[in-house]
């Protein structure tokens, strides 16, 4: 029994501890490989640098549903540009707040993101024909000519286009670009295949660009640029560094607290902590949540949360020994007894996280994000992973003496 405990108890550990190589330092098996967390997170404004605008509607009142639609249209766009770490989210009733870490030229993403892309097809007295929103596919294209825009419409954007053409035939059919004309050619014969071609582009790239725009849709209004802001890398590198270290000595000065004053279960909390850390990190870095300032924050305040389940079961503990019982019925009353305290902590946090999530905006999502996971983390490794570590080493019968459980006097108590 003593010889299987302590195998659980060393087990637990190890499976801790490859975890954490795993996870920091990645891992290669023949042709498959597990990335290290390093290169696989994401990393917000703040740390990498690069740069934020805030675009306010250009309309009175726009509706809830008109916002939440340029919302996912400026999030399309910027899909479409490999812009992976970059944010986009609702200010207020009518601003949308995007940053984009990495980026060198603000005022190129400021101008791709926030025009409106609305394609219009109209006839000589500037009666509309057709417009992008019939448009179901747009992509660049090299012809003898140039380079071009195909585009292809959809069944009621074919049929206006034929009608256009066949009224117009011989006349100019203008192509309009958020109200400006970019092209006027003569129709020459009655289009009803359901494609038309925008010319006049000077290179390949801003072909690819305004097709990619059409593609995502126009957008509801005009966004303005009410404020931007570049962020440079190496503020965002010294802000990092300051505040991984901040946070290393501070989960140091955690792991030595709580030996110094629960001396084995302190050390079975670090251990636990340890996990938790791991835990929360693969969370982050592999489900690709954005890591701010703000979130690393997050990871440490929600560890001082795990610290401070483990400190009020062991401090029941403490009394259930004190009381002259054994340690696995000790060890047990501490933790029924002092669970409801650790779901009620946490609940309010959790409720707290969620309010911040969804109401907050930018760097403000992000500490939501990591002290609601790491909540829901810290609980668990809280009660699961340093029951179980410390049921082991209760269970081995090498550590009777009260002492090690941060008594005073030494009195050697049953397993």
């Amino acid at each position: 029994m003593q010889n299987k405990s302590l195998a659980k108890f060393l087990i637990g550990c190890l499976v801790i501890a490859f975890a954490f190589y795993i996870v920091f330092f990645g891992l290669e098996i023949g042709t498959a490989s597990i990335p290290s967390v390093q290169k696989v997170i994401r990393y917000g404004l703040d740390l990498k640098g690069g740069v934020y605008i805030v675009y306010e509607a250009a309309k009175e009142n726009p509706t809830r549903r008109e916002m939440e639609s340029a919302l996912q249209l400026i999030r399309t766009r910027l899909d479409m540009r490999n812009f992976y770490d970059a944010t986009a989210t609702i200010q207020g009733s009518k601003r949308i707040r995007v940053e984009i870490p990495g980026v060198k030229d603000p005022d190129e993403a400021i101008q791709y993101i926030g025009r409106t892309a609305l394609i219009e097809f109209k006839g000589p007295s500037g009666d509309l024909i057709v417009s992008g929103r019939n448009v179901v596919d747009a992509y660049a294209q090299q012809t003898t000519s140039g380079y071009v825009v195909a585009l292809k419409f959809d069944k009621e954007g074919t049929k206006k286009f034929a009608e256009g053409t066949k009224k117009y035939l011989g006349q100019n059919i203008g192509i309009y670009l958020d109200g400006k004309l970019i092209s006027n050619p003569v129709v020459r014969a009655e289009i009803d295949s359901g494609e038309a071609v925008i010319e006049g582009m000077k290179d390949l790239e801003e072909a690819k660009t305004l097709a990619q725009q059409i593609k995502a849709g126009a957008l509801p209004f005009a966004l303005n640029v009410i404020e931007s802001k570049a962020i440079g890398p190496s503020l965002g590198n010294e802000a990092f560094k300051s505040t991984l270290k901040a946070g290393i000595i501070g989960i140091l000065l955690v792991f030595l607290f709580m030996i110094i004053f629960y001396r084995l279960p302190g050390l079975v909390a670090d251990i636990a902590l340890v996990a938790y850390i791991v835990i929360l990190v693969a969370i982050v870095g592999y489900a690709k949540i954005t890591l701010t300032l703000p979130g690393i924050a997050g990871i440490i305040l929600s560890a001082g949360m795990a610290v401070d389940a483990n400190i009020l079961i062991f401090a029941r503990l403490k009394e259930e020994l004190r009381s002259g019982k054994t340690l696995r019925a000790a060890m047990d009353a501490g933790f029924r007894r002092a669970l409801n305290a650790v779901i009620d902590s946490n609940v309010t946090t959790i409720i707290a996280g969620i309010v911040l999530l969804f109401l907050g905006t930018g760097p403000i999502k992000g500490f939501a994000w990591t002290l609601t996971i790491g909540i829901v983390v810290s609980f668990f490794t809280a009660i699961t992973v340093t029951r179980f570590l410390l049921t082991s080493i209760i269970n081995t019968g090498l550590f009777k003496d009260i002492r090690w459980y941060g008594g005073k006097k030494t009195r050697e108590v049953d397993a």
